[in-house]
Parts: structure tokens; C-alpha cells; sequence
């Protein structure tokens, strides 16, 4: 880059016009604060089109003057450099004339610039004497300079602030980094990076503008292909409720109504035949009837005969009985009392004492067993006459209770057992082992009472079925276990299928002829089902039908002997115990004994007499009360067989009637009813089309519809679901949608050529992000270099590492030059970590600021520096003094007064400015010191 030469003022400030050699490295700037130091150095920005320091410009100085024009020359140097070029080419002198011609137009400023080749001066550019002159505008201007080394960098390092120039050292690695490149960068690396990565924000951009257009368009037309369903929707439920309406349901009807009258006549031809044959069967079972109701009469009056037989057996057995206790009673006392005169004259009075308590203790013994067993015998008596007395089951505490509660609530019922009579005594025990589960399920008479019951049920916790669908039991299936019983109301379905499903077999090896999945049942309760087979079990009570009750007056009867003898056995042990009990009680208090025998001996020979008869007649009593007993339970038996049979007559004979009844009812209804079918398939069927008449169509019809009934039912749900429904029912969306298929179908193909688009903008990034990263370790290892060479001169170690870069915005966003100094091998130092002295932040400074104005092939240049000695001591400015003459830029520093002098010693030439005294219209001269070679 050019040095200055020469530098030339025209009413700047307060000067009006000097001339000023130039011609030396290091220029010091001397004067008290005000006197223009500054001003000088602004003189040149303003030449070089830099920006003035502070809130200064270039009017400021040109108002001062109170002229119109003003004028800054400048004489340079234009030597070839390494490559052989002139830094102001085509001008080819060694020498160029800077010009800025200031001068006021319309109130304001205006500047002019020209580059003159050689030495030229104000009044010859003014005059235009050159003919070479051209003056031109600041932007280019600014170009010219570039050209010849005052880059906009180098600009942007010669405009720094006063007092900033020794400040670089505080700049941040980000900043110093951002400068670096500024100054030693490719612009036209940095420029095409900048305009690709514009380029593809800008692509970015559009690429998503254009998306949510897409979007937008792709709602849209997915609203009308929801609104092109719901149209070609409706018009599918319209159709079909319009051909159900008109088409569907009239043949559906006509086809089912066709098929009714074919069913109908079948089932008036059989109902017709069912009741005459229920007729004829009717008068057959009503003559069985009679002959077994001649037998019941016949039988029954020999049950009476044979009643009053037994009860005078039972008279003359009480009176022998009672009459051998008579007297064996008094033979067992004249026993007692020959005891006691034995005893009399015996033993003493403690033994005596002992015996008694003994005798009394079994005495009370026996006293409790006589009352038990009188208890049980009245118990067993009084369940034998409420049995002989009341037809049905054995009652339950619990079922009893929970019966008594359904009888309050006014809900009529039967027991199970109640309505099952066993037709063939010996399946009694097979019937009584399958049904013991069931034996008190409740049966309701009125299926509405079943959510009442099962409250019922639930607050009682009543573990037994109650069963409120109830229906005639179906007809036995042959060799069933149903066979052998009658129901005398309707039961249970699960009932009937239960015992219609069991098989009766008479043993195990029987059941061989049996198919494998045959349920069966044995006599004895050998039970076969899915499961496989096991024994029942004997049930010890029988609960169902005439012979469980029969079994359980036998067995009470059975019961009621044994308590008898139970107390024959008892009572005489009693009385000797109380007889025993009763002497010794005497003898404590005295011996009778002999007077008793004496009184009562008529009354013991007369008893001892008639013992023997009366034990004959006992005997024989016995015998015939047996007899009698044994003639009324078989014609009892017998008798229950009778009512069973007559009772399952009657039931035949009622339900027969009842069907036969019912059928006659029944039948004017289905005739009417048929006639009113026949005339309404004739109506519909007037004026319909044969094609309608098709069975295969119809058959279809019928598999998709059900019935007529389930066609109009659907035809009904179409018609609301037409009615309540949303629908579109204009067919112009059909179009919309396809329109707007076909504008999303372009748009996306638009999208995706954007999207390529915006993919090459960001490879193209990529790319010149890439060189520009590839120029920036360039310029940092010139910049690197130069701070090294700079570090030598100055006798101090300086290392600028690489700093991280990597293809990426954010990673160039974030990425820093770290620069560290050691100054006196004391240790790296850095930027400005607080380390280093004032001397040592002012060599930092100047190293990084010269750095950045080393160009190898530019070698040169100028740099302003304000007051860089300024809080250093002396050896500190001896020092920096030193550096600045050991590197080849030319300097223009400025110092105050107050300086060492040693300030002035790298200085070739000094210019001190002194103020503007008060009353004088100009400042002095600027004066010139120029150091002797």
C-alpha cells in the first residue's frame, strides 16, 4: 500500500493553508489537548474518505473556517510493488496528487475527489490546467483508493476511534476474527456465500410458503371429498329407501304371505285331524276312568274295616300293657320291701348315706332319659298324624320361611316336589338321587311375580331355584326316567329335557345296546352323563310323590316302636332306682319295712297271680295289633297306587280336553284368518310385474332383508337416518372435488420442483460456505503469520491457534480467534483476560493492529495512531517505541505535551500544533522538527 508524502490544507478549521512534508516512517503529533492534533489526523480520514472520529465530519472543520470552499491535498507515493503494478494504475509517475475539493452548494457541503498523476497543485487542479484530471463522486472515489490498497477493511482499521486503536486487544475472539477477514478476506468469497445463503433462506421461504398454500388446498379438497361422500352417501340410501319403498317391500310381503296361506293350510288340515283323534282318545280314557274309580270305591271301604280292626287292637294292647305294669309294679315292690327289712338291722350310717346318693344320682339319670324319649315319641307322633294327615314333601325351617314370605307378598307358588308324583315305586330311589338338587325349587304360578320373588330371594339369600317360566311338560320319551313320572302342573323346561335325556337301564352291563353318547341311570342310582359315570348315592329321605310319603309314615311308624321300647326299658330301672332311692331314704329315718309287707301282702298275692294271664294277653294283643296294622298299610299301599293311577287319569283326561278344546277354538280363527291372507296377496299381487315374482330374486331379497318386516324396518331407519343426517345433496360437489384433485395434484407437483429447487440452493450453500471456510483458515494463518513476524520484532511469543470451523451456519456464527502473548516468558496471556499491563495491552494492540496492515504484496501503508504512549512509563515507550521503528508502515502518532520525551525518540519527523489564540482569526502554522540522518 502508498505512504504519504506531502499533505496540503486549505481553510480546514481554523488553519488557512499550510503545506506539510510527510516523507518519514514514524510522524509524531505533538500539542496541549485542543490544539488540533486530532484535527490534522481528520484532515486525512476526511482525504482518504474515512469517517472522522468521534460525532466529527467534515463540516464541522469547514464551517470553523467561515469560507465556501475548502481544500485537502495530498501527495503519495505510486512505486510498482512486488507484482510489478502501480498502486494508482494508469497513473505511472512515482509520485500521485490526492485531492479533496470541499464547497458549500445550496447551504450545504458538497465533496469532490481526483487523482492526479505526479505533483499537482491546488491552483492547477483548480484551474484545470491538467487535462488528465477527472473529479468524481466519494463512492468512486472509494473505489480508486481500494484499487491502490485502501481496502474497505484497511478503511474501517485507519477510521478507529481515538484511543481505540490500542484497545484491539479487548476486542472479543468473535469480533477480532469478523475483522481479520474483513481485512485480509476474499469479498467476493464472503459476497457468494452471503448471496447463497440468501438464496436459499429465500428458497426456505417459498418452499414453505408454498407448502402451507398446499395445505391449505389439500383441506379444502379434502372438505369436498368429504362433502362428495356424503352426497354420493345420501344418494345411495335414497335409492335403495326408494326401490324398498316402492319395490322391496311389497314382494317381500307378497312372498311371505304366500308361504303363510302354503303353512296355513298345511296346519288347518293337521289341527283339523289332531282334534278328531283327541276326540276318539278322550272317550277311551274317560271309560278307564270309571273302572278305576269303581276299584278306589271298593278299596276304600275295606281300608275303613281294616282301620277300626287296628284301633281295637290297640285298645285291648293298652289295656294288657297296663295291666302287667299294674302288677309287676306291686310284685316289684314287695320285692323293694323285703330289700328293705333285710337291710334294716344292716349297715352304719355312713355307707348307708353313700348308697343313698348313688341311688339318687341314677335315679335322676333315668328320670332324664324317660323324659327324651317321651319328648322324641310325642315328636315322632305328632309328625306321623301331620303326614297321614297332609299330602306333599318333608317341610324345611328355611324353605318354610322363605315360603311364608313370598305368601305375604301375595305371590302364588308351588314346591317342585309338590306337582312330581313317582308312577313306578321301584325307580323311586333313581328319581329321588337325580332330583335331590332340585327338591325345594319354588315354582311360580304368575310369571310377572319373578322380579318380586327375586328380590325376595336375594334379602333371604335363598339358595334354592325359583322358576318363573313354566310349560306342559312334553310328552315321556320311551324307556325315559320322565316315564315313570307324572307332573301335575307345568314344570320347568330344563326339567323335562332332564329326565326325558336319562335313560333307564336296569344295570350297568344293560346300558352295552345303548349308543356311546346315551345319559343313563340304573335302579340303584348308577348314574352315566358327559362326564362319565358314578353312584348317586341311597337317599335316606324320599321327597317326591305318594310313595316318599308313604316311606316316611313307615319309617315314623318304625321310629315311634323303637321309642316304645326304648321307654319299656327304661321305666322299670326307673323304679327300682326310685324304689331304692326311696328305701334308703327310710332307713336314714327309721325302719318299716315289716309293717309295709304285713299291710299290702293280699294285694302282692293277688298280683303274683294274675301276672301270668295278663302277660298271655299282652302277648296276643301284640300280635294281633300287628296284624291289623300290617291289612291297613297294604290296602293304604294299594290305595296310593289307585289315586295315582286315577290322578294321572284325570290329568290326561283334563289336558286331553283342553287340547281338544283348545283345537276347536282355535280352528275359526286360522279359517278367517286364512281367507284375510288369500285376499291380501290377490290386491297385492294386481297389476305387479312378473319379474317381481322371481323365486331366485326373491329368495336374495329375503337372505339380505330377513322378512317384509325386516325390510321395513330398514326402510324406516333410512328414512331417519335421511331425515336427522347432514347430507349434500347437490351433485356440482362431485365436481368441485374433482377439480380441486386435480389443482392439489399440480400444486404438488409445483411443491416438489420447489422443493428440488430449494435443495440445489442449499447444496450451492453448502459449497460456498465451504470456500468461504477454506478462505478463512487462509486469512487466518496470513493473520497468524503476520502476529508471529510482528511477535519476533517485538521480542514476544504470540500464538493464533486455527480456530474450530466446520460447515455449518451456527458453527461460523459461533467461532472465534483466540490470540495469547507472552510477554518475558512470564505466561500466555490472552485478548484481554485482565493479565497484562498497560504497556503490554498497548503491544498487543498495535501487534494485532499492524498485523492486519502487513500485506506481503502491498508492502506499506500509514496508520493513525491517537496517543499510544499514554500511561506507559518510560521503559514501556522505549519498547514500543522500538517495535514501531522495526516494521516498515509509516506512522502518524499524536502525544500530548505531558509526555516523557522519550516519546519523541523513534520520530523522523515531529509536527507541533499550538491553539488558536483569542482575537486572531487563524490558528498558527503547524510546526516542523525533522530529525538529522
Amino acid at each position: 500500500m502508498f505512504h504519504i508524502k506531502q499533505l496540503e490544507l486549505v481553510h480546514w478549521d481554523y488553519w488557512r493553508r499550510f503545506n506539510l512534508p510527510l516523507d518519514a516512517q514514524i510522524i509524531t503529533i505533538v500539542g496541549p489537548n485542543g490544539s488540533g492534533k486530532t484535527t490534522l489526523l481528520d484532515a486525512l480520514r476526511t482525504l482518504f474518505g474515512l469517517r472522522c472520529s468521534g460525532k466529527r465530519d467534515f463540516r464541522r472543520y469547514v464551517r470553523r473556517a467561515n469560507r465556501s470552499f475548502a481544500w485537502i491535498r495530498a501527495v503519495v507515493a505510486n512505486r510498482p510493488g512486488s507484482t510489478g503494478k502501480r498502486p494508482f494504475f494508469p497513473c505511472l509517475k512515482d509520485e500521485v496528487t490526492l485531492a479533496c475539493r470541499i464547497r458549500r452548494a445550496g447551504g450545504d457541503w458538497t465533496r469532490d475527489y481526483a487523482i492526479a498523476d505526479g505533483d499537482v497543485s491546488i491552483e492547477a487542479l483548480e484551474a484545470r490546467e491538467d487535462k488528465v484530471v477527472e473529479w468524481v463522486g466519494y463512492r468512486d472515489y472509494q473505489s480508486r483508493l481500494a484499487w491502490g490498497g485502501l481496502t474497505p477493511a484497511i478503511a474501517k482499521v485507519l477510521a478507529l476511534e481515538q484511543g481505540d486503536t490500542d484497545k484491539l486487544c479487548e476486542y472479543s475472539p468473535k469480533a477480532l476474527l469478523e475483522l481479520v477477514f474483513d481485512v485480509f478476506g476474499d469479498k467476493e468469497v464472503l459476497d457468494n456465500y452471503a448471496a447463497a445463503r440468501e438464496e436459499q433462506n429465500n428458497a426456505e421461504k417459498e418452499l414453505a410458503a408454498l407448502g402451507l398454500d398446499l395445505d391449505r388446498l389439500r383441506a379444502q379438497a379434502e372438505a369436498k371429498r368429504l362433502e362428495a361422500d356424503r352426497f354420493l352417501e345420501w344418494k345411495q340410501l335414497d335409492d335403495e329407501a326408494r326401490a324398498l319403498g316402492a319395490e322391496i317391500v311389497p314382494r317381500l310381503e307378497a312372498g311371505e304371505l304366500a308361504r303363510d296361506i302354503v303353512l296355513a293350510r298345511d296346519d288347518i288340515a293337521r289341527a283339523r285331524a289332531e282334534f278328531q283323534r283327541g276326540q276318539d282318545e278322550l272317550a277311551a280314557l274317560k271309560a278307564r276312568s270309571t273302572g278305576v274309580e269303581a276299584e278306589k270305591a271298593a278299596a276304600e271301604a275295606e281300608r275303613k274295616a281294616a282301620r277300626s280292626r287296628d284301633l281295637e287292637a290297640e285298645r285291648q294292647h293298652l289295656a294288657a300293657h297296663d295291666e302287667v305294669r299294674d302288677a309287676e309294679k306291686l310284685l316289684a315292690e314287695r320285692s323293694a320291701l323285703r330289700a328293705r327289712l333285710a337291710r334294716e338291722a344292716g349297715d352304719a350310717a355312713v355307707d348307708l348315706e353313700s348308697a343313698h346318693a348313688k341311688a339318687d344320682a341314677r335315679l335322676l339319670h333315668l328320670q332324664r332319659q324317660e323324659r327324651e324319649a317321651i319328648a322324641a315319641f310325642e315328636d315322632k307322633t305328632a309328625q306321623l298324624r301331620a303326614t297321614r294327615e297332609h299330602r306333599g314333601p318333608p317341610g324345611d325351617p328355611e324353605v318354610n320361611r322363605f315360603r311364608k314370605r313370598l305368601q305375604e307378598a301375595g305371590i302364588a307358588h308351588r314346591a317342585l316336589a309338590e306337582i312330581i308324583e313317582v308312577t313306578d315305586p321301584a325307580w323311586q330311589g333313581a328319581v329321588e338321587a337325580v332330583l335331590r338338587p332340585y327338591r325345594h325349587v319354588l315354582l311360580l304360578e304368575r310369571e310377572q311375580d319373578r322380579h318380586a320373588a327375586w328380590g325376595l330371594g336375594e334379602q333371604e339369600r335363598f339358595r334354592h331355584f325359583i322358576v318363573p317360566e313354566l310349560e306342559t311338560a312334553p310328552p315321556a320319551t320311551r324307556g325315559a326316567l320322565a316315564e315313570v313320572i307324572r307332573f301335575a302342573d307345568a314344570v320347568p323346561r330344563w326339567l323335562a329335557d332332564l329326565l326325558n335325556r336319562i335313560q333307564r337301564v336296569d344295570d350297568a352291563d344293560a346300558a352295552r345296546r345303548l349308543p356311546r353318547e346315551t345319559e343313563w341311570i340304573t335302579r340303584d342310582g348308577y348314574h352315566r352323563e358327559r362326564r362319565g359315570a358314578r353312584h348317586l348315592g341311597s337317599p335316606t329321605e324320599f321327597h317326591f310323590g305318594e310313595l316318599a310319603r308313604t316311606a316316611r309314615l313307615k319309617q315314623l311308624d318304625a321310629d315311634m316302636h323303637s321309642l316304645d321300647a326304648r321307654l319299656r326299658e327304661i321305666r322299670p330301672q326307673l323304679d327300682a332306682a326310685k324304689e331304692e332311692a326311696d328305701a334308703l331314704r327310710a332307713r336314714l329315718h327309721g325302719i318299716e319295712a315289716a309293717q309295709l309287707l304285713a299291710a299290702r301282702a293280699e294285694a302282692f298275692d293277688a298280683a303274683e297271680a294274675a301276672l301270668p294271664a295278663a302277660r298271655a294277653r299282652l302277648t296276643a294283643a301284640i300280635g294281633a295289633r300287628a296284624e291289623a296294622k300290617g291289612d291297613v298299610e297294604r290296602i293304604e299301599q294299594s290305595l296310593r297306587g289307585i289315586d295315582i293311577e286315577l290322578d294321572r287319569r284325570k290329568r290326561d283326561i283334563a289336558a286331553l280336553a283342553g287340547r281338544v278344546n283348545q283345537l276347536a277354538a282355535e280352528a275359526a280363527p286360522r279359517r278367517g284368518e286364512q281367507a284375510r291372507r288369500i285376499l291380501r296377496l290377490r290386491k297385492l299381487r294386481r297389476g305387479m310385474p312378473a319379474a317381481w315374482r322371481d323365486p331366485h330374486d326373491n329368495a336374495r331379497l329375503a337372505e339380505k332383508y330377513g322378512d317384509a318386516r325386516g325390510a321395513r324396518a330398514e326402510l324406516e331407519r333410512l328414512r331417519t337416518r335421511l331425515g336427522d343426517g347432514d347430507w349434500v345433496t347437490d351433485d356440482t360437489v362431485l365436481t368441485l372435488a374433482s377439480r380441486l384433485r386435480a389443482d392439489v395434484a399440480e400444486r404438488e407437483s409445483q411443491y416438489r420442483e420447489r422443493e428440488r429447487h430449494c435443495n440445489a440452493a442449499r447444496h450451492i450453500t453448502t459449497e460456498a460456505r465451504a470456500a468461504y471456510i477454506a478462505k478463512l483458515r487462509a486469512t487466518v494463518r496470513q493473520y497468524g503469520k503476520n502476529l508471529h513476524a510482528l511477535g519476533e520484532l517485538a521480542n514476544v511469543d504470540v500464538d493464533c491457534p486455527l480456530p474450530h470451523l466446520e460447515n455449518d451456519d451456527r458453527a461460523l456464527a459461533g467461532a472465534g480467534l483466540e490470540v495469547r502473548f507472552d510477554f518475558d516468558r512470564k505466561g500466555a496471556v490472552g485478548l484481554n483476560d485482565g493479565e497484562a499491563s498497560g504497556g503490554q495491552q498497548v503491544m498487543k494492540s498495535l501487534i494485532l493492529l499492524i498485523a492486519l496492515l502487513m500485506d506481503e504484496a502491498r508492502p506499506g501503508g500509514f496508520v493513525f495512531i491517537d496517543e499510544p504512549f499514554a500511561h506507559l512509563d518510560i521503559a514501556n515507550i522505549d519498547r514500543v517505541g522500538t517495535f514501531l521503528r522495526a516494521t516498515r508502515a509509516q506512522y502518524l502518532i499524536t502525544t500530548p505535551v505531558t509526555h516523557n520525551a522519550n516519546v519523541f525518540a523513534p520520530a523522523q519527523l515531529t509536527l507541533v500544533t499550538r491553539k488558536k489564540k483569542p482575537g486572531d482569526d487563524w490558528a498558527p502554522p503547524i510546526g516542523l522538527i525533522q530529525r538529522a540522518l
